[in-house]
């Protein structure tokens, strides 16, 4: 056997095992793809139904979003009506309440002015002298 036999023997056995160890990774490939294609399947049996039923609930809050935001519009309206009607109000009725109330208090003062008893035992006259001129005039 000469050196170019046994370098071809050699090269022959090296591409044999290269050979082997790529049918080797192939199959482990394989057999990983496979198992992939399993898990994406499940995903996609488990996640489909939870993705319709998130579309179903954010449609519904969305409408529900849409019927709030007219109850807000509605109570904003009675808010700005309800504050139309108190000014109104407030300029109708407060000047006659003003007076009503401040009649009632003169008349609680004079009531309590009439009521209280005159002291006369102790009171200081005073007596007033007659002139026959007015202070302050000149004769």
């Amino acid at each position: 056997m000469s050196t170019t036999d046994l370098a071809a023997v050699i090269v022959t056995i090296v591409c044999l095992a290269v050979v082997v160890v790529l049918v080797l990774a192939v199959q482990a490939l394989v057999r990983t793809l496979r198992e992939l294609r399993r898990t994406v399947d499940e995903l996609r049996s488990n996640t489909l139904p939870m993705v319709d039923d998130l579309h179903s609930t954010v449609n519904r809050a969305s409408d529900e979003l849409d019927r709030v935001d007219g109850v807000i519009d509605r109570a904003e309206r009675v808010t700005a009506t309800a504050d139309v009607a108190s000014r109104l109000a407030y300029r109708a009725f407060a000047p006659g309440v003003i007076r009503a109330m401040s009649v009632l208090a003169g008349a609680g003062r004079a009531g309590r002015v009439i009521a209280r008893p005159r002291r006369r035992s102790g009171a200081i006259e005073v007596r007033r002298t007659h002139r026959s001129t007015p202070r302050g005039e000149l004769r």
